[in-house]
């Protein structure tokens, strides 16, 4: 007779915290974990890299804050953008 996880309904930051630990620790993986609580392994390797750029910004000697973080992300998004937008303009350009 196997013994079945409970089923977790909403996974709340001290829930993943404690997932993310546990695969950090090597006491299960990516993929177990996936299978144990039937989501998918992206959504905990995404948890498992938000985990990791947490710790790195809380270990830096100046921490940045919440805000800091989100403006950089959108500045790196609005030029990722930019290019992609020039991109398509030179594609769809027609030759003279």
């Amino acid at each position: 007779m196997t013994t079945t996880e409970p089923e977790v309904k909403r996974w709340t930051a001290k829930r993943k915290t404690q997932l993310v630990l546990e695969i950090l620790k090597g006491k299960t993986t990516v993929v177990e974990a996936a299978r144990r609580y039937d989501l998918k392994p992206s959504e905990i390797q995404a948890w498992l890299d938000e985990g990791i750029r947490g710790m790195e910004n809380s270990l830096r000697a100046r921490p940045r804050n919440i805000r800091e973080q989100y403006e950089a992300k959108l500045k790196e998004a609005y030029a990722a953008l930019g290019e992609a937008q020039l991109e398509i303009k030179v594609l769809n350009a027609k030759p003279a």
